[in-house]
C-alpha cells in the first residue's frame, strides 16, 4: 500500500501556512461535525474500525433509520487533532483525514498505509421531487488506485470477478441481486446506505454511486485487514447469519411444478427406491389454483386434496418439504382484500398478467394481481397470519418466489407509489429484506423449536440475519450461464451474505429443442450439479423438462452414474459442511470464497472467475464448457451426438504460498502454477489445500440417517492445519445457548502429529464414544482411534 503520511504531510504544511482559512469543526460523543462549503458533514464511530459518513446540504437537518443497519454506534476512543485545513482523527484500528476546505475524507491504516479517499468536491446534492416530497438526488464519488481489484456489489451475471471499470444501474431483477457494498484487496469495505434506484460506477474518473433519492448522503467505511475482517465488520452492523439445519445442506429436489400431491410424494419414493440421497423436496406455484387467487397461501387447487397427507408422507419418508409463496396476492384472495382495506398494495404490472394459465398470456384478461407492501408492519402481520396456517401443516420452510418483486412493463410513474416509508421509489431496492424479514421474524416469535429457513430469489443488505439462502434466478440454460454463476455467487457472498445457490441445469431450456434428449444439454446438466455439489445449497431445478436423477437414466449410464456420484459426495462431505456453517456463524466466515479472500497477495488468483475455496479447504474448479459431444453429420440442422472416445482435460490455477493435492488422487502439486487435469464426466477439479484435516461422513440416504460416530480423518500434511468438528441437535435455537459440542483437531506438520482437543461443549443426543478412522493421504496410512472425548495424540 502506499504510504500517506507523505503527501498529507505536505498537505499539512501548505494549509498551516493559510491557516486564516481553515474552517472550524465539532467534536461529539461520537465522533465530529462540520460545515463545509455549505454541506453539513458528520463522522460517527460505531467502533474502531468502522465510521458512518452524514452529509446533507446545510440547513437540512438529516436524519435517518437504516432499515439494514441493526448495530447503534458506540462510544469510541478516539484521538482528533487539527493541523490547519485538516483535522485527523485516530482510533486503534483507523486514521481518518477531513479537509475542512474541500469537505474530502480520506482513509488510511494506523500504520500509516493509505486506503481510499474521497474525490475533491465529490458530494453532489440535485433537488428532485419525489413524488411531491422535495428531496435530493445524492452522490459520493471515490478514488481508487489504479490496479486496485474491488468485488461485491451483489449477484450480477457478467461473468466478472473484480468489479472494476463496469457501471451497474442497481434496480433489483430477477436475474440480479444488487447490494450497494464493495470491499477492496486493501482489507476495506464501502456500504453505501440507500433503497432507491442507484447507479454505481468506476471508470478512470472515479468510482461513485449515485441514487435516485436521498435527503443526504449516508454511507459506512469499514476496515477489517482482509477479506474475512471487511466481511465480519459488515456483519457487526447489519446482522449474524444464523445456523442452517443440517438437513439443508443435503440434496435438493424441485421442478416447474409437480402438478399434484401425489406425483410431488412420488418423487421422493423413487430415490428412496432407487437409494439416491434426498433430503428435500420443493413445491412451486400454482398449487392454489387458478391466477385469481394467486399466492392464496392455502391448497385450493383440486389435485391438492390432502395437504396435511402429502406433508406427513415426505415427513414419513424422512425427507423434508418447502414450499412457493409469493409477494403479491390475486384479487380473489383473503390476503389482498384485507391489505386492500389498510391501503397496503401497490398499482404496478406484475407477474402473472394474465388471470389464464395459457401461454402466451391473454393480456386481455388481466389478472388484477397486485404487490403488497412489506414496508408496513401491518401488512407483514397480515402475510404472516395467512401463512401461519401453512406453517401448522408442518412445512419445513418457505421459497419466496420473486422477492424483488417482478415489476413488468415498469414506468416512471410506478415509483411513485406510496409505501408505509414514503414513495416506492424511495426504498425500492430494500424490499427482499423487508419481506424475507417479515417472514422470518414472525416465525422465530412463535417457535424456536425450528430454524427458519428460506429460499429467495433477492436480497439486501442484512438478509443474512434471517435465516434465508438466495438462489440467482430463472437463469437459462447455457454453458455461459454456468460459468456466470460462479463469480456471481462469489462477489454475492463478498457482500456479507454467505448462503447462495443457483438452479441446477439452468431455469429455462430454450437453447436446447430436444430438452433431455440433447447429449450437450445432459452434459451441461452433469457439470452444473457438479458445481452446484459445492455450493451452500444442492438444489436441482428448472422449467421445460423435469431434472430428477431417474430422467437421465438408470445406474450403469454415463449420465445417471456422475450425478448419483456427486449427490453421494455431497452427504459424505456434510461433517465438513455442517462445520464450515458453524464458521459462518460463530466466526462471521464464508462457505463460497474467492480467492481473493485466501490468497490476496498472488496477483495471479485475484481476477478469476471460474474457481473457487468451498470451505477454507477445498479448491473447485468447475467445468463450464462441453467436451463430449459433437455434430452429427448429414443432418440439415445441427445435432449433437455424445462422444466419449478421447478424455478431455480442464487447466487449473493453483494459488502460489501452499501446496495443493488432487482430491481423487491424493497427487502433490506445487502452489503458483496452472496444473490441466484430466476431466471425464465424473470428474472435475478439485484440490486440497496442504495442512487440511477433513472430515468424511458415512454413505446416507438423508442427512440425519446415521450419526457421526464413525468418521474419516483425512490429513493432507505439508502445513500446520487445524479443523473445528462442529456438532449440535441439527436443528432448533439451544446452539444459541451454548447447547452444541465442538473437537478440534490440529495438525503439527513438522512432528507428524495430529491432536485430538477434549471436546468443548455438550447437547442432548451427543455421541459419548466414537472411532476416527485417521488416514494421511500420502502413503496411505491409517490409524484407526476409539475418542471418548479425552485428548488423544496420534502420531504417524
Amino acid at each position: 500500500m502506499k504510504k500517506w503520511s507523505t503527501f498529507l504531510l505536505l498537505l499539512t504544511a501548505l494549509s498551516i501556512g493559510n491557516n486564516s482559512n481553515a474552517q472550524s469543526f465539532q467534536k461529539t460523543d461520537l465522533g465530529i461535525k462540520a460545515t463545509i462549503n455549505s454541506t453539513a458533514i458528520e463522522i460517527q464511530y460505531y467502533n474502531p474500525s468502522t465510521v458512518r459518513v452524514l452529509k446533507s446540504p446545510d440547513g437540512r437537518p438529516f436524519t435517518k433509520e437504516s432499515l439494514s443497519v441493526i448495530k447503534t454506534p458506540q462510544k469510541t476512543t478516539f484521538q482528533v487533532k487539527q493541523q490547519g485545513d485538516w483535522v485527523n482523527l485516530k482510533t486503534t484500528a483507523l486514521n481518518i483525514a477531513l479537509n475542512l476546505k474541500t469537505g474530502a475524507i480520506i482513509y488510511s491504516t494506523v500504520h500509516d498505509e493509505y486506503l481510499l479517499k474521497e474525490k475533491q468536491e465529490g458530494v453532489q446534492f440535485t433537488p428532485f421531487n419525489d413524488a411531491g416530497n422535495n428531496t435530493f438526488t445524492v452522490q459520493q464519488s471515490f478514488e481508487l488506485d489504479n490496479d486496485e481489484p474491488i468485488y461485491g456489489l451483489g449477484q450480477q451475471q457478467q461473468g466478472k470477478m473484480s468489479q472494476r471499470n463496469v457501471t451497474l444501474n442497481m434496480v433489483q431483477g430477477n436475474l440480479d441481486d444488487y447490494i450497494p457494498f464493495f470491499q477492496s484487496v486493501k482489507g476495506y469495505g464501502v456500504f453505501w446506505d440507500n433503497y432507491s434506484p442507484t447507479v454505481f460506477t468506476d471508470n478512470p474518473q472515479g468510482t461513485s454511486f449515485k441514487s435516485d433519492v436521498g435527503d443526504g448522503v449516508d454511507y459506512y467505511f469499514m476496515y477489517g485487514g482482509n477479506a474475512d475482517g471487511v466481511i465480519a465488520r459488515m456483519r457487526e452492523l447489519t446482522g449474524q447469519a444464523p445456523l442452517f439445519p443440517l438437513w439443508t445442506f443435503g440434496y435438493w429436489q424441485s421442478k416447474e411444478r409437480y402438478k399434484s400431491q401425489d406425483e410431488l410424494v412420488e418423487v421422493v419414493k423413487q430415490y428412496r427406491k432407487m437409494g439416491v440421497p434426498l433430503d428435500g423436496i420443493i413445491q412451486d406455484w400454482q398449487y392454489w389454483g387458478s391466477n385469481y387467487l394467486w399466492n392464496a397461501m392455502d391448497f385450493l387447487n383440486a389435485e391438492f386434496p390432502k395437504p396435511e397427507k402429502m406433508v406427513s408422507d415426505v415427513h414419513q419418508m424422512n425427507a423434508h418439504m418447502i414450499i412457493s409463496i409469493w409477494n403479491s396476492f390475486g384479487p380473489q384472495t383473503k390476503q389482498y382484500k384485507e391489505l386492500d382495506k389498510i391501503g397496503a398494495l401497490m398499482n404496478f404490472s406484475t407477474w402473472p398478467q394474465s388471470g389464464s394459465d395459457l401461454w402466451p398470456p391473454r393480456r386481455d384478461y388481466p389478472s388484477g394481481v397486485r404487490v403488497y407492501d412489506p414496508y408496513n408492519p401491518a401488512a407483514r402481520d397480515i402475510y404472516w397470519k395467512y401463512l401461519e396456517h401453512m406453517y401448522k401443516l408442518r412445512l419445513d420452510g418457505w421459497w419466496m418466489d420473486s422477492s424483488e418483486p417482478d415489476h413488468l412493463d415498469a414506468k416512471p410513474s410506478d415509483f411513485d407509489n406510496k409505501t408505509y416509508l414514503g414513495s416506492f421509489r424511495k426504498v425500492r431496492n430494500a424490499f427482499p429484506l423487508m419481506t424475507v424479514g417479515g417472514v422470518s421474524t414472525h416465525q422465530r416469535a412463535i417457535d424456536s423449536g425450528k430454524r427458519v429457513f428460506i429460499l429467495t430469489r433477492s436480497a439486501f443488505a442484512g438478509q443474512q440475519r434471517y435465516g434465508a439462502n438466495t438462489w440467482s434466478g430463472d437463469v437459462t440454460s447455457s454453458w455461459n450461464a454456468l460459468m456466470n454463476q460462479i463469480s456471481a455467487g462469489l462477489n454475492f457472498s463478498l457482500t456479507g451474505i454467505p448462503y447462495w445457490n443457483a438452479d441446477i441445469g439452468g431455469f429455462f431450456l430454450s437453447r436446447f429443442k430436444r430438452k433431455l434428449e440433447d447429449p450437450e444439454y445432459r452434459e451441461l446438466y452433469v457439470r452444473w450439479l457438479q458445481f452446484g455439489a459445492f455450493t451452500p445449497m444442492m438444489r436441482s431445478h428448472g422449467a421445460d423438462a423435469p431434472r430428477e436423477i431417474y430422467q437421465f437414466g438408470q445406474k450403469g449410464n454415463t449420465y445417471y452414474d456422475a450425478i448419483e456420484k456427486y449427490i453421494n459426495l455431497r452427504y459424505h462431505l456434510l461433517p465438513y459442511i455442517y462445520s464450515t456453517s458453524w464458521d459462518v456463524t460463530a466466526n462471521q466466515s464464508s462457505m463460497m470464497r474467492a480467492l481473493v479472500m485466501d490468497f490476496p497477495k498472488d496477483k495471479n488468483a485475484l481476477d478469476l472467475n471460474d474457481e473457487f475455496m468451498f470451505g477454507r479447504s477445498l479448491l473447485v474448479s468447475p467445468v463450464t464448457n462441453a467436451m463430449y459431444v459433437k455434430p452429427v453429420p448429414g443432418e440439415k440442422e445441427t445435432i449433437q451426438a455424445e462422444d466419449f472416445s478421447e478424455i478431455k482435460s480442464k487447466t487449473t490455477y493453483l494459488p502460489d504460498g501452499t501446496d495443493w493435492y488432487d482430491f481423487w488422487t491424493a497427487e502433490k502439486f506445487s502452489g503458483g502454477q496452472k496444473v490441466s487435469r484430466q476431466t471425464p464426466l465424473d470428474i472435475i477439479p478439485v484440490y486440497v489445500k496442504a495442512g487440511t484435516v477433513m472430515p468424511v461422513g458415512p454413505s446416507v440416504q438423508y442427512a440425519e440417517e446415521k450419526k457421526w460416530d464413525s468418521l474419516e480423518i483425512r490429513v493432507y500434511p505439508g502445513a500446520n492445519g487445524k479443523f473445528v468438528l462442529y456438532e449440535d441437535e441439527n436443528d432448533n435455537y439451544n446452539y444459541e445457548r451454548g447447547v452444541y459440542a465442538t473437537v478440534t483437531f490440529t495438525w503439527d506438520d513438522t512432528k507428524k502429529m495430529l491432536t485430538i482437543s477434549d471436546r468443548n461443549g455438550s447437547f442432548p443426543g451427543m455421541i459419548g464414544e466414537r472411532k476416527f478412522n485417521v488416514v494421511m493421504v500420502t502413503g496411505h496410512t491409517n490409524k484407526v482411534i476409539a475418542y471418548t472425548g479425552k485428548k488423544i495424540v496420534v502420531k504417524f
